[in-house]
């Protein structure tokens, strides 16, 4: 057991030192643009909705420069929707002509993004939903039609094996939509089994209706104590919707991904491509704005997690690696800022982005860090590196 431990521990240990991924969620939906949920909360029936495929034309569509921002971001892993639950597959797939090379799009769009994050050096992952709105099977479920649920689960394990054989290395399998129904009906178990056969260094997350690898609160930041990644978008959208303009400002995306670190688990944000398959002018502002401050702060969340000690919630918030302690003042105090219950000894304290020094001096428990700016040196968040001795 100790050594099966051991095992996934150093699996996953790219995964935990990244911190920060890219979500993507792009697919016919972007065309109505109303939502990835259009489908289902308009009642639109497949013959219908097939209509957005002959539409789906994404001529501007280059993964590339995706992967650029994504990197520009600070983000070291990317998941993009290979299928979502309307059943429109970007991948080539025997079993479906519900695909991008058999409808409009004319090529496979998932092997154009695979070999822009294997070019780049950019860990790939593939989403990846169970359900499929246009099988009654999945609605009527296991019991009521026994046949047909086993044709229809016989289409998902092989469109996952598909995933699993056709792209080369894979390293992240995202599931999603497994409910209602449990992980016996899924056949879950024999599908992961695949899975790892096909790919033995995959990281798996927990939406097979099995725990696997990772958690994954959703829109909510959530520590757990096994591995976990929060996925939250930017916007009120997961899929492309033009007229939500309501964007997270820069500040509070990058507190969420230290909240995130802070909890030792990981940040995944999602950007919806439009149509074309460019990414929003918001999202990119958004992006570039986040990668400068991880340029100058992302030594305080590759690699970091939980901290020893805390500072007050409402001033910030803190994260650790190694012999380092990261303070992460949202709020700024000026000259003079003092953490309580520190029991470690410390050496030295500088300003992370910067590098100039600060004073410190310990009284019992209380960390004194003096000659600090007047005025924060970052209006997002600034970082206070403290060393301590070990």
């Amino acid at each position: 057991m100790a050594g099966q431990k051991a095992a996934d521990a150093a699996r996953m240990k790219w995964w935990t030192d990244a911190r920060f991924g890219m979500f993507i969620h792009w697919g016919v939906y972007s065309i109505p643009a109303r939502g990835e949920w259009v489908m289902y909360s308009e009642k639109i029936s497949a013959e219908q909705y097939r209509h957005f495929a002959d539409q789906f034309k994404p001529n501007r569509y280059n993964p590339a420069e995706w992967v650029a921002l994504a990197k520009q971001g600070g983000m070291k892993y990317m998941v993009l929707t290979s299928r979502h639950h309307d059943g429109f597959s970007l991948f080539d797939s025997k079993v479906s002509d519900f695909t991008a090379p058999k409808t409009a799009a004319g090529r496979d769009l998932l092997r154009q993004y695979v070999d822009a994050c294997h070019k780049a050096g950019m860990k790939v992952g593939f989403y990846y939903s169970l359900l499929d709105w246009r099988y009654q099977a999945y609605w009527d479920g296991p019991d009521k039609n026994p046949a047909a649920w086993a044709e229809f689960i016989k289409y998902v394990h092989a469109q996952v094996r598909e995933l699993m054989t056709n792209y080369g290395k894979i390293d992240i399998l995202w599931y999603d939509g497994g409910w209602p129904h449990n992980a016996d009906a899924w056949q879950s178990q024999k599908l992961n089994a695949m899975v790892r056969r096909l790919q033995p260094q995959i990281i798996i997350d927990n939406r097979s209706q099995l725990p696997e690898d990772f958690d994954t609160p959703e829109q909510e930041i959530k520590a757990s104590t096994r591995p976990w990644e929060s996925c939250m978008t930017m916007n009120d959208n997961w899929g492309y919707v033009p007229g939500n303009s309501k964007y997270k400002s820069t500040a509070t995306l990058i507190r969420n991904l230290v909240r995130c670190v802070s909890g030792s688990g990981n940040y995944l944000l999602n950007v919806g491509p439009k149509p074309d398959g460019t990414f929003p002018a918001m999202a990119q502002i958004r992006l570039k704005q986040i990668g400068r401050w991880m340029k100058a702060n992302g030594e305080s969340i590759y690699g970091a997690g939980r901290a020893p000690f805390a500072i007050d919630e409402a001033m910030g918030l803190t994260t650790a690696k190694g012999n380092s302690i990261y303070l992460h003042l949202f709020k700024w105090p000026g000259e003079e800022f003092v953490v309580s219950g520190v029991s470690l000894p410390v050496t030295s304290a500088k300003l992370l982005a910067t590098g100039d020094r600060v004073s410190v001096k310990q009284e019992g428990d209380r960390l004194i860090l003096s000659g600090l700016p007047k005025r924060a040196p970052d209006a997002w968040d600034s970082v206070i590196a403290v060393r301590i001795k070990q």
